[in-house]
């Protein structure tokens, strides 16, 4: 601290959302420090907050009164032709940087007013500087005229006198700050030659953190709204060490280049794939999706075209590897094919040499006719007739007594044999079909 009796504001960081959020603590007379103002940043973590830096400051007692606010969105470098530094980034045109910006404008409220500090860079002679203007009449004059009320504020009238001042670094390597009041010229034509007046000093920035006011040249400060100028030095010094002193990306929020998917293992998909699961549908409210931000700078826009650019090739190694997949998938199947038909030939080949074997075997058999043991011939004993008949039937040759004559596929009645008779012929064939006893004859006659 510079001096406990000077007006001190101290920024600390709020513990939940230290990017987001942090307060202005106010301290004097060697008392403690207390919330006086809140600062409120873009959160990084939103689409919309991305390629662009705001801050607003409110009251700490009452969060919904809002004093000022600053809005930055930074130009960018145009795309480079150079096919060496095309070829040195992969192939893939190097993204546009930010500018760091030469002024930004703070938009007071309650009267509403614009005041743009401008920047200076360092040179050989002198250090960087950011200069602005506050005019000396802020609010209007009470007045029951029509035609005074008809007229513009003074806040945006050019005929309204304006007091210059600048944030100069103390130091080239130093980090702390300083506002001044710049000197009036004594010259009548108004030139600032040699008459004028020393700059005085208002404030003090200290480790990029900490604001002194410098009360004792308060008083020469001829201004209406004070506690304007207070903001305006509040929010300019914050502005000052986010935006000049901090990193372009993370001040505005400026994402890096997504990293391509194609060094990440990939997935080999089996070819006999198990059914995949059906995806849960989630319903979601449209009013709770994510505003979609237009491209509003180059940034955005060579975004895009990279993702556009990143998905297409995407899309088309997947298309390649599908078609090696269904191309991999074809030629086992045929493979597969093609050894189950030499499988089958094989088999085919081993039961017609089978077949062709147990045709040499069996073949000739099954041409030769099957002959049948010849049955021993029955003689009757029925006397002289019989052997009669039999002598008969023997002086036929021998071509009468083969095997052929005997054969019972030759003469299928001879397999039935002849009911005996009797001696005496009592019992004949006649007897047995009537079955009646017949009259007994003579046997000489």
């Amino acid at each position: 601290m510079l001096d406990e009796n000077l007006p001190t504001y101290l920024l600390k960081a709020s513990k939940d959302k230290p990017k987001q959020n942090s307060t202005f603590l106010y301290s004097q007379f060697g008392n403690d420090f207390e919330p006086a103002y809140t600062l409120r940043h873009l959160d990084p973590e939103q689409p919309a907050s991305r390629n662009r830096y705001a801050v607003a400051i409110y009251d700490a007692h009452n969060p919904d009164v809002l004093f000022a606010e600053v809005l930055l969105i930074p130009d960018w470098t145009q795309p480079t032709l150079s096919q060496d530094e095309i070829r040195r980034n992969g192939g893939v045109t190097p993204a546009p940087e930010a500018i760091l910006p030469t002024e930004f404008a703070i938009q007071l409220y309650n009267p509403d007013q614009q005041i743009v500090v401008k920047h200076k860079p360092a040179s050989f002679a002198s250090t960087a500087t950011w200069e602005f203007e506050m005019p000396t009449q802020s609010f209007r004059t009470p007045s029951h005229s029509h035609l005074d009320r008809s007229q513009s504020d003074p806040t945006i009238s050019e005929f309204t006198p304006k007091l210059a001042l600048k944030w100069k670094k103390d130091g080239r390597l130093s980090k702390d700050l300083g506002c001044y009041l710049s000197g009036r010229a004594l010259n009548p034509d108004g030139t600032k030659n040699k008459h004028k007046e020393p700059d005085i000093t208002v404030a003090i920035l200290k480790n990029l953190k900490e604001v002194t006011m410098y009360e004792p040249n308060m008083a020469r400060v001829e201004l209406e709204d004070l506690k304007g100028f207070e903001v305006t030095l509040l929010l300019g010094a914050v502005v000052i060490r986010d935006v000049y002193f901090g990193s372009m990306k993370e001040t505005f929020n400026i994402a890096g280049r997504r990293k391509s998917s194609a060094s990440s293992p990939l997935n080999i998909t089996p070819l006999i794939a198990s059914p995949a699961p059906q995806p849960i549908r989630r319903t979601t409210d449209p009013s709770a999706r994510e505003p979609r931000v237009p491209p509003t700078d180059p940034r955005t826009q060579w975004e895009l075209d990279q993702e556009t650019e990143r998905l297409r090739r995407e899309a088309a190694r997947e298309e390649h590897e599908r078609k090696q997949r269904e191309e991999a998938e074809q030629r086992q199947i045929k493979q597969m094919l093609e050894a189950e038909e030499q499988e089958r030939r094989r088999r085919q080949a081993e039961v017609d040499a089978e077949t062709e074997r147990l045709r040499r075997v069996y073949g000739q058999q099954h041409g030769v006719p099957t002959t049948q043991r010849p049955q021993p011939q029955r003689h009757s004993q029925s006397g002289l007739g019989g052997s009669a008949y039999a002598q008969q039937t023997g002086l036929g040759g021998p071509y009468m007594t083969g095997a052929a004559s005997q054969s019972t596929f030759l003469q299928p009645n001879q397999a039935k044999l002849k009911h005996k008779s009797s001696i005496f012929s009592f019992r004949r064939n006649s007897d047995q079909e009537t079955s009646k006893l017949a009259k007994k004859k003579s046997a000489m006659w």
